[in-house]
Formats: C-alpha cells, sequence, structure tokens
C-alpha cells in the first residue's frame, strides 16, 4: 500500500503492440533491420521465437534487435511456430507463414488454444490458403499453406482488430494487394492505424483506410532502424497510481506524438481530476489530494485494453462510471468483464455488468483484503496492482503472469513506494 503522494518517474518497456507489428515488417523486409527498446515480455519473446522457428536470422539483446528478413523465401522442411500465450504473435505468424509455399503449424499453450481464431482463418481461406484446424475450425492448433491467390476478402470489423492487421501487414506480398471489406464497425481502429504506420515506416506505400475498407498496394518492405517507443497500455498502471495515490508520475518517453491509441489514458484522467502535461519526451500525470476523482462515461471501443486500469481508478471516484462499446473484450486472455467484474466484487467493489461494457460505483471505504484470481491476464493482474496501491491485503493469485507484457511491474510498484 502506497501511503504517500507520489513523486517518481517510472521507465515503461517498448510497446509490444509496435514491436510485434516491426518484427512482422522487418522479417519480410529484404535485408537487416535494427529495433531498440524492444520489450522483454513474453509475448515478444515468442514472437522472436517464431520467427527463428521460420529460420529467420534474429539477433541480439532485448533491448536492441536485429532481424534479417526476407520471410517469403522458406528454409526447405517442416516447422511448428509456438505462440505460447500470446494472442497477438499467433495471429500475426498465422498470416505470415500463410505466405509461405509449405505447411506451417501454429500453436500455443491451452488457454491461447481456447481463444478465437475464425474470422482470420476464414480469410486466408478466401485468399485462397489451405487451412486445417484439427482441434476445431477457428482454433489452435492450425496448419496454413500458401501462397496466397487471391486479394480480396470480406471480414467483421467488430471482432478483434488483430485480424486486421494480420492481413494488413503481408498485403503488399500478395499478388495484386489487398482488399479488406469491412462487414461491420471496426473497432480498437487505432491499432489498425498503428500498423499503417509502421508499415510505412518499413517503406509500404498505398495503404488506404476507409469506413468500411482497407487496401494495401501490392510492394516490398525495406530494412529500416526503428526505436519501440514505451507502451501506453501498460503506462496506463503507473498514471493510474498518481491518480489513485495522488502526487505526480512520469512516464519517461511516452511523449505527444505516440503512435498509440491507448496514450488516451492520461485525457481520460484528465476528465476524472487530474493533471496532466506532455512534450516530446515525456507524459506527467499529477492530482492534488484536495482534487476529487470524478466518475466518467466513456466508450472504449478504440482502447479496451485501457478498461480494467479505468475500473480499477473508478473504484476511487466519488461518482459512478460507465464504460460502453467493449462487448468484444469478453475473449481476450479473459473474459474481461466477467472476470474483471467478478474479482473486483470479490474485493468490495460496486460493479455491475452491462452487454458492452461495466458500471463502477464509488466503493473506496467498501473495499478490503481479497485474494484476487487474475484469470491467465497480465491486465487484470496489474489492474489490481493499482487497488493493491490503495487498500491493504490485496494479493492476486498469480503475479507471474504479468511477464506477458511487463515482467518487472511489481518491482516498479515497489519502488513507488520507498
Amino acid at each position: 500500500m502506497i501511503r504517500r503522494p507520489l513523486d517518481a518517474v517510472v521507465h515503461v518497456p517498448g510497446s509490444k503492440s509496435i514491436a510485434n507489428r516491426a518484427l512482422v515488417c522487418a522479417a519480410l523486409a529484404d535485408g537487416t533491420s535494427v529495433l531498440t527498446n524492444v520489450p522483454d515480455g513474453d509475448d515478444t519473446v515468442a514472437m522472436v521465437e517464431c520467427l527463428r522457428s521460420l529460420g529467420l536470422g534474429v539477433t541480439g539483446t532485448s533491448d536492441r534487435v536485429a532481424v534479417t528478413g526476407g520471410a517469403v523465401r522458406w528454409p526447405s522442411g517442416e516447422a511448428r511456430l509456438h505462440a505460447a500465450l500470446a494472442g497477438t504473435t499467433s495471429r500475426f505468424v498465422t498470416a505470415l507463414a500463410a505466405l509461405g509455399d509449405r505447411p506451417i503449424t501454429i500453436d500455443g499453450e491451452p488457454p491461447l488454444r481456447r481463444r478465437p481464431f475464425a474470422p482470420l482463418h476464414d480469410a486466408l481461406v478466401e485468399l485462397g490458403v489451405a487451412v486445417e484446424a484439427p482441434g476445431g475450425w477457428g482454433s489452435l492448433p492450425v496448419t496454413v499453406c500458401g501462397p496466397p491467390t487471391h486479394w480480396h476478402v470480406a471480414i467483421a470489423g467488430d471482432v478483434s482488430s488483430q485480424y486486421i492487421s494480420a492481413l494488413m501487414m503481408i498485403g503488399p506480398y500478395l499478388p495484386d494487394g489487398l482488399r479488406l471489406e469491412l462487414t461491420s464497425e471496426l473497432v480498437s481502429r487505432p491499432y489498425v492505424e498503428m500498423t499503417a504506420a509502421i508499415m510505412a515506416r518499413f517503406g509500404a506505400e498505398g495503404i488506404a483506410l476507409a469506413e468500411r475498407a482497407v487496401t494495401v498496394e501490392r510492394g516490398r518492405y525495406t530494412p529500416t532502424s526503428m526505436a519501440i517507443e514505451p507502451d501506453a497500455s501498460s503506462a496506463s498502471y503507473p498514471m493510474a497510481l498518481a491518480a489513485v495515490c495522488g502526487g505526480t508520475v512520469q512516464i519517461a518517453g511516452l511523449g505527444v506524438d505516440s503512435l498509440q491509441g491507448d496514450a488516451c489514458f492520461a485525457d481520460l484522467l484528465v476528465a476524472m481530476g487530474c493533471r496532466v502535461e506532455r512534450d516530446a519526451t515525456a507524459t506527467r500525470v499529477s492530482r492534488a489530494l484536495n482534487q476529487p476523482l470524478v466518475g466518467i462515461d466513456v466508450d472504449l471501443a478504440d482502447a479496451s485494453d485501457l478498461v480494467p486500469t479505468v475500473a480499477a481508478v473508478a473504484l476511487f471516484a466519488d461518482s459512478p462510471t460507465t464504460i460502453t462499446g467493449v462487448g468484444f473484450i469478453r475473449n481476450k486472455e479473459s473474459d474481461r468483464l466477467g472476470d474483471l467484474a467478478h474479482e473486483l466484487r470479490a474485493a468490495g467493489g460496486d460493479v455491475s455488468e452491462t452487454d458492452d461494457g461495466l458500471i463502477v460505483r464509488p466503493s473506496a471505504d467498501r473495499l478490503h483484503p481479497a485474494l484476487l484470481g487474475v484469470h491467465h491476464d497480465h491486465r487484470l493482474a496489474m489492474a489490481f496492482g493499482v487497488v493493491s496501491a490503495r487498500v491493504d491485503g490485496i494479493e492476486v493469485d498469480d503475479p507471474a503472469v504479468v511477464s506477458k507484457s511487463w515482467p518487472g511491474f511489481w518491482s516498479s510498484i515497489e519502488d513507488l513506494q520507498r
């Protein structure tokens, strides 16, 4: 528990969302790309190991990685890619593997096998890729064998933007480019915009994002050097600590020009009563102890990874918070609505589920010690870490799950208490 206002600078790991996209583009580029500030979380480690299993040269430390690309020229022999628990990695490498002309199998740990993949598998079939899923369609393990022969796909936009991003990144290497017709509204649009921006950093041209369509022209990626900015989703937790404990937390390296949609968390905290300052090199969040936190009504469809953090902060507000637009997050690492609400209620929180979100009512005077289940979900664990900063006796049943994105999270929290 943190018992005094904060005054801290926090160094957050590099963005796994940016890093995994950059790794795919580097894998396809002819030549060597160098990525710095690469995070050491499980998802990025899984991506690097998958690329190595495809025969690519990936060398260096977790902070500096060199990728010698050319992934459309597979080595001979069988390949089996293991994505561990990483949903993003498994979806991205499934699309990447589909560019090859031999069967490649993608698999993961049991919780990943239970996550949905059908929209991506259906899309690859539409592109002319052979797809086999022996455990049931739309699940892992899956075996894909390309190369794609078509260019047009109809796909829902309101399930997961990861499917859209996975297909976009292989788009330049399809014979006629790629056109995605979106049959429903696109959720998490900032992640798709991030994908387009990173593709452009690697030299891809002719990427167009319309309301119901995404087009990618045929082309090639060129090798590049790129620094990975701090992870905005992970940065939400120390920002939230400034909100619930008072004082100031600075996120080093997360500047005003961030590519990440989740950098909007700072703006949400402004609406809840905090002060935010941004410049080119940092974001600073402050709250004076005499400034109350207030609840907000917010649609988080475009920033759904922030739901657990917003809910954690909302417990300490003096008016209710309503989160909408995020029914699709029930199929993340956990049921991020049902499991989150259940665990917060176990600690005394007044939290209700709706069809597409949560209602969190003021609960600071009701919270009590509890052992909270994280349901294999790093984001639940770190959000509960925010609650533990104000409530003695809050523990999580699997603290090591944070290794998925921020292995040093708990040490960073402890450092803030000194």
